[in-house]
């Protein structure tokens, strides 16, 4: 066979790479096929039936699968990239991207903020030099890093800066400088604005203001995601909110981490889907994310009810070793009154196990359940949980078993669902051994395609790598991302569809996952034959009002959404 046309007219002599005879996976959902992938520079110039040609590299891709890179739309890497920028947890599955700002982002920080969340800095330690999300991402793209990252402006962030960490109304003047703030982090880069409504200060937001924000990020170009109001008790009226949100706003929305948690709730998971799905069918573009796992993973803060938590966490401990409100907060604790949602309730004592302290005296707990540490001080689990807080001066890192298995495996073929690891990228060594993960960080993707694709049959090859690529690309509108065609960027992963596995469990969470031959990010091999290598081609991903030169729209509709 000859030099494709497309190829010869491109005038290179020599081209970089030559992905060749790999069955190729596009991302869009079709039929896979026999084919070859050219690489020049950062870009894909050719995809489809196999070619002859010249290329500085040729990487062997017989019985191998050829799909776009993979991404994560709900990594908690924005602070481990900046520590270890090899992300080799997630790069050895095949994630070319990391989408960050969960509620929370890396900007922007007022002075005082960026002093208090440095002294708040726990086991991962950096110095914050930057004020605006722009700054972060310029940062963190500097330091040199293996696979892609972007961001979310958090609206606790933005809250935080103009209100504070207490539980107050903004103003009519403040609620202006929030929606500001949205502005100008859009035109930084953000995707879009994000909520975390189980946590303080974002949790003390009204339905409105969350509006107000969104409106301003679909201005942008940009996309409300959230972390609901609940995922358990009122799971239905959460998502309501989260659709009337989109509705008005014009955003699209997205639902972090989808799931249902507690064994009373599991049966809601019909509804859920059922109000999704109709509110798709009136044409508002929801979607969410989830990973495959039935155990979360947060703090002690999720097991207190939100009026201890009010002012942050300097003031949250303080109040608690106050010997009336202790008392208060046990039985509120023990028997949560109607609107407190406990996720130490919904997985019990013994479903609720230690991650990470700050305090070196209290590492040797990670691993146990919460029910054992309690039994050996002699203490009810809810005291326990007050101590140790108090003792560590952190929320204490916390996995909870709240999920069903059969709606986890139901949820992996939706076809709106895309996914996420919702935990850091990290390396087995250094600072990353001083505390427990969850094992999503070493296992989500791949065991998607192995254990659930290819084991269970929960969905097609096809489908399901359309949903880790050009799905989460198109719900956030980045142009060519998460896709094999010409003229997108070259962020490819070759690996093998029969020995892709997850090996990372709780006891045993820094175990890498197997089958991923190769990585391309950006058009550099970060991955090569299973082995991480000391290419740092990663850059900071921005969204649409960046590329439009920081203007927004009179309105969110006026922008061409995909769908």
């Amino acid at each position: 066979m000859g030099v494709d046309p497309s190829i010869r007219s491109r005038g290179r002599a020599t081209h970089d790479v030559h992905i060749s005879g790999g069955v190729i996976y596009d991302g869009f959902g079709g039929e896979p096929y026999m084919g070859d992938v050219v690489v020049d520079a950062d870009r894909i110039g050719y995809v489809g039936p196999p070619v002859v040609l010249e290329a500085r590299r040729t990487i062997d891709a017989r019985g191998l699968a050829v799909s776009p890179g993979f991404i994560n739309m709900l990594s908690q890497s924005q602070e481990s990239l900046l520590i270890d920028g090899r992300a080799m947890s997630e790069l050895v599955q095949g994630v070319t991207l990391q989408v960050t700002g969960e509620g929370d982002s890396m900007g922007p920080l007022t002075d005082s903020m960026a002093i208090r969340n440095q002294d708040r800095q726990a086991n991962i330690r950096y110095p914050i030099h930057w004020r605006s999300l722009g700054g972060y991402l310029d940062f963190v793209e500097r330091r040199g890093i293996s696979v892609n990252i972007a961001s979310m402006v958090g609206a606790a962030t933005i809250r935080d800066y103009v209100l504070g960490e207490s539980n107050i109304e903004p103003t009519g003047e403040q609620l202006a400088q929030m929606r500001t703030l949205v502005r100008q982090a859009m035109a930084e880069g953000a995707l879009g604005v994000s909520s975390a409504l189980i946590y303080a200060p974002g949790a003390y937001a009204t339905t409105g203001e969350l509006i107000a924000l969104a409106t301003e990020a679909a201005r942008c170009g940009g996309i409300y995601i959230t972390h609901l109001r609940s995922e358990g008790d009122n799971l239905l009226g959460a998502l309501d909110e989260a659709i009337e949100i989109s509705r008005l706003s014009g955003a699209p929305a997205e639902i972090y981490h989808f799931k249902v948690a507690g064994r009373t709730n599991w049966p809601k998971l019909t509804d859920a889907i059922s109000k999704i799905e109709e509110a798709r069918r009136q044409g508002l573009r929801i979607t969410a994310d989830m990973y495959p796992y039935t155990a979360g993973a947060t703090g002690f803060d999720a097991s207190m009810p939100h009026w201890v938590l009010d002012g942050g966490l300097e003031a949250w401990i303080a109040r608690m070793k106050e010997p009336a409100t202790r008392a208060r907060l046990l039985r509120e604790m023990r028997a949560p009154p109607a609107g407190f949602e406990s996720a130490l309730v919904a997985s019990g004592p013994d479903g609720a196990r230690l991650m990470a302290f700050k305090n070196d005296a209290l590492k040797p707990l990670i691993g146990k359940t919460l029910a054992e540490v309690a039994r050996s001080r002699g203490l009810s689990p809810e005291e326990t949980v007050v101590d140790l807080v108090i003792e560590d001066g952190t929320r204490v890192g916390v996995a909870y078993t709240v999920m069903s298995e059969d709606n986890v495996r139901r949820q992996i073929g939706l076809p709106w669902m895309s996914f996420c690891s919702d935990e850091r990228a990290t390396s087995p060594g250094g600072v990353f051994l001083e505390f427990a993960q969850h094992p999503r960080a070493y296992g989500s993707f791949a065991r998607i395609l192995g254990r659930y694709v290819r084991d269970e049959g929960a969905a097609t090859p096809a489908d399901a790598i359309r949903r880790l690529t050009s799905l989460p690309a198109d719900n956030l509108c980045l142009e060519g991302r998460g896709r094999l065609e010409a003229g997108a960027y070259a962020d490819i992963v070759i690996f093998d569809p029969e020995t892709i596995q997850d090996h990372a469990t709780f006891d045993h969470a820094q175990r890498f996952a197997t089958g991923v031959r190769h990585v391309l990010v950006n058009g550099a091999v970060a991955l090569d034959d299973g082995s991480v290598t000391d290419v740092r081609a990663g850059r900071a991903i921005r969204g649409r009002c960046w590329a439009n030169g920081g203007v927004a729209r009179e309105s969110g509709r006026d922008w061409d959404w995909r769908w």
